[in-house]
């Protein structure tokens, strides 16, 4: 790991592309499984697993993920001026490795399961680990991310412009393919049950698949070392901009003083110490940064597909046909929409737009891309209000709930002070229409006197029954989110088991949110792709990271407005909820095209060019001014040299005569 090389090691060439980059690619694809696999099941293992509420688990999900666009500047930084990209990776992706081992262990149920009954005893040892582990994951994959594609492409010579461009789109289909795959498969591994002496729903499996591929990311990225370019560090143009613009607001403030004249614009107070170059390049920039105030709602409403939406589909019926889909698999419907929308987007809509004679520019497509975001969540809210249908009712914060059942071989009658007469026939229990509401202030206790099986996200059971020398199987079919009772009598084998219905399987289809996926995932391809090459296509070549680093701090402020929104509102029902980021995103999307309305496209290669032009002209009249000088202080040197010649000619003459 130890110095920099201006050439790689070993430089071989295959199919034309640099075998170096096969290593890099590799990488990434195994690193995307392992960060998309990991996310894919986080918010259930919260509230499952270390059973936090969904209130509690969506605002530390939207954390971690806010944590994860904030970090990648700093690992912009670190490279750039101190390490380098391949340290790096390696050093971070250590970090990065040692955090997914830590969620996976402390998905382990059984480490802290004393008693055996398939809870952890210890609740704080799991949570205080995956805390640890979501941080170390947060500061390895932002660190990097900034540094692995940029790698990738400084492999290349510059005679292999078009392999580099092969490269990066293959990257970018290495990232979709491996959100892909790990959104299909961990939440079956999450569905399976493990344990040492308990089985329970398999979390550890579903955070240790992930775990193994970042450590074969870190494996291969390192069997490659010896093949790659290794560029010294540079300097980060990001620390340089920050300065300049921090000695023009410090700088301003120094004279503001009425009696200095006004500037014609605030940067152009950082003359006295920065190139005029780099002033006018950081103008350019700030004009886009600009226009990014308004972007981070779009991504508050983007990422809650991993957080809220996810909590969703759980109470939503998964069986289409013979296939099962878990909740947290609804996601990959992402992946897959994007892979099919971008080619449709670029080649069939945005086409046949131009042909209609309507001029679809990227600030218009943003808007539109975030007015989509919006619908999407409309169509989220009208999928919650027909869940919110099926849905039991619950006691209140004021009442209790009372179970009876009558365990005996004849009839009881049951009265209670304020509520009607319940008889209860022999070996039967109360069905949850039967289920009385009482006021707190009876004090009366929920008694149990049964074996309650709790069902959840199952399809068909086998259960295994035995006492002394009875033995039998019996087998249950399980929807999705439902509660059953069974009362088992002595002489199970004999006799039938009695089955209560205590929350009904969730009746409202997962398909219902295929078209809110659909509407979220336009918006993303016209949003987010759309806005990265806006961006890029109005800023200097030498401030593109600038421009990432903005860009993803957006994502990050947009996670962050999810947990005030909702801390804030509180509101009691989730459809509201929805309605409610909806409508500030058409908001905020009313904003933004105004702004949009009175931005200038500029092109800012061309202005580079006059402006050096124009300092090359002015330098050029600065020589010739300075030439001039010269010439007169030659002349007046000559012509007083002149004078006091003539004046030496007489003396001499006169001495002569």
């Amino acid at each position: 790991l130890s110095g920099y090389s201006s050439t790689p090691s070993i430089h071989k060439d295959v199919c034309g592309y640099p075998l170096s980059i096969f290593f890099i690619v590799v990488n990434e694809f195994c690193e995307r499984f392992s960060y998309y696999g990991m996310r894919a099941v986080l918010v259930l293992y919260f509230k499952y697993f270390l059973q936090w509420d969904e209130d509690l688990a969506t605002s530390i999900y939207h954390t971690f993920v806010a944590l994860c666009y904030l970090t990648p500047i700093l690992g912009a930084i670190v490279a750039d001026s101190w390490l380098g990209k391949f340290k790096t990776i390696i050093y971070l992706s250590i970090v990065y490795t040692i955090g997914q081992v830590a969620m996976a262990v402390s998905a382990v149920h059984d480490i802290t399961d004393s008693n055996r009954d398939g809870t952890p005893d210890n609740m704080t040892f799991h949570v205080v680990l995956s805390m640890v582990g979501l941080f170390l994951i947060a500061l390895g994959t932002g660190g990097i991310k900034p540094c692995v594609a940029a790698f990738g492409g400084d492999q290349f010579s510059e005679h292999q412009d078009k392999q580099r461009r092969t490269f990066f789109s293959v990257f970018y289909l290495c990232i979709n393919g491996g959100s892909l795959l790990s959104t299909i498969i961990t939440p079956i591994l999450r569905g399976q049950e493990c344990g040492i002496y308990s089985q329970q729903k398999c979390y550890s499996l579903a955070f240790g698949v992930p775990a193994a591929l970042m450590v074969v990311a870190l494996v291969v990225f390192i069997v490659g070392s010896g093949m790659y370019y290794k560029a010294e560090p540079e300097g980060n143009i990001m620390l340089d901009v920050c300065k300049c613009i921090g000695f023009a607001i410090k700088n301003r403030y120094r004279h503001r003083s009425k009696q200095y004249p006004k500037r014609q614009h605030w940067m152009d107070w950082a003359e006295e110490k920065y190139d005029k170059l780099l002033i006018a390049q950081i103008k350019m920039v700030l004009k886009v940064l600009f226009l990014y105030i308004p972007l981070p709602m779009f991504w508050t409403l983007f990422d809650q597909k991993g957080s809220r939406w996810t909590l969703q589909a759980t109470t939503m019926n998964g069986y289409f046909g013979q296939l099962v889909i878990q909740p947290d698999q609804m996601q990959t419907f992402n992946p897959i929409l994007i892979l099919t929308l971008v080619p449709i987007m670029d080649s069939v809509i945005y086409p046949l737009i131009k042909k209609c004679g309507f001029n679809f520019t990227p600030l218009k497509r943003m808007t539109v891309g975030m007015f989509l975001a919006a619908m999407a969540f409309v169509c989220a809210a009208l999928v919650q209000v027909e869940i919110d249908k099926t849905l039991p009712v619950f006691p209140s914060a004021s009442q209790s709930q009372l179970k009876l059942l009558n365990m005996g071989s004849s009839a009881v009658t049951v009265n209670l002070t304020g509520n009607e007469s319940l008889t209860l026939n022999a070996d039967y229990v109360s069905t949850l229409t039967n289920l009385l509401f009482l006021h707190s202030n009876n004090l009366c206790k929920q008694y149990y006197s049964f074996l309650a099986i709790f069902s959840f996200l199952m399809i068909r059971n086998k259960f295994s029954l035995s006492s002394g020398s009875q033995s039998c199987e019996y087998i249950k079919d399980f929807g999705f989110g439902s509660s059953y009772t069974f009362f088992i009598p002595s002489t199970f084998c004999q006799d039938s088991i009695t089955v209560v219905e205590d929350i009904e399987p969730n009746s409202v289809h997962m398909a219902l949110q295929i078209p809110q996926y659909f509407f979220i995932t336009a918006g993303e391809v016209m949003f987010s792709v759309t806005g990265l090459e806006f961006s890029y296509s109005q800023a200097p070549s030498n401030m593109k990271a600038v421009l990432q680093a903005g860009w993803l701090f957006t994502v990050a402020v947009g996670n962050f407005i999810v947990l005030i929104v909702a801390e804030i509102a509180k509101l009691p029902n989730k459809w509201a909820e929805y309605v409610l980021f909806a409508s500030l995103l058409v908001l905020v999307c009313i904003i933004f095209s105004i702004m949009a309305y009175f931005y200038t496209y500029i092109d800012p290669s061309e202005i580079e060019v006059q402006f050096r032009k124009k300092v090359d002209d002015d330098e050029d009249d600065k020589d010739k001014q300075q030439k001039a000088e010269i010439e007169m202080v030659r002349r007046d040197s000559a012509e007083s040299y002149d004078d006091n010649y003539k004046q030496s000619k007489i003396v001499i003459s006169s001495d002569v005569k």
